[in-house]
């Protein structure tokens, strides 16, 4: 009798190990590159650690942003506060997927071109920390 047992468990160990085999872990997932998830990123850092936390390199500003685009590059613009209606500033925008983001306009020749970047890049990525 006692073989019968040893075989059954040898049996059963062997039927565990082969399933266990087959299940497979999730795949760590990263943010959605496509360029709607990543200009909403973008637009929610911006928005937070520019607009919302009074930082003074962005008082006379405005953030309008334009996502919902139909020519698929939603975009992020900064306006001056008092005249939206103006040409913007600063143009963040994102094309395809996975994205490839721009940002252009006469703020990134100012000396917050290199903040601007790096912030945008950082918020792109998933990472919600202000600069």
């Amino acid at each position: 009798m006692r073989p019968r047992l040893s075989a059954n468990a040898a049996l059963l160990a062997a039927l565990a190990a082969i399933v266990a085999a087959c299940q497979s872990s999730p795949a760590p997932t990263g943010p959605d590159r496509a360029a709607l998830p990543t200009m909403e990123r973008v637009a929610l850092g911006a928005n937070a650690c520019w607009f919302k936390s009074g930082d003074p390199a962005f008082a006379a500003y405005k953030l309008a942003p334009e996502l919902n685009s139909f020519s698929g590059r939603p975009r992020i613009l900064l306006v001056h506060k008092g005249s939206p209606e103006a040409r913007p500033l600063l143009v963040v925008q994102a094309e395809g997927s996975p994205s490839r983001l721009q940002a252009f306009g006469p703020m990134m020749s100012e000396p917050a071109a290199g903040r601007i970047a790096a912030d945008v890049n950082r918020w792109s990525g998933g990472n919600k920390a202000c600069s």
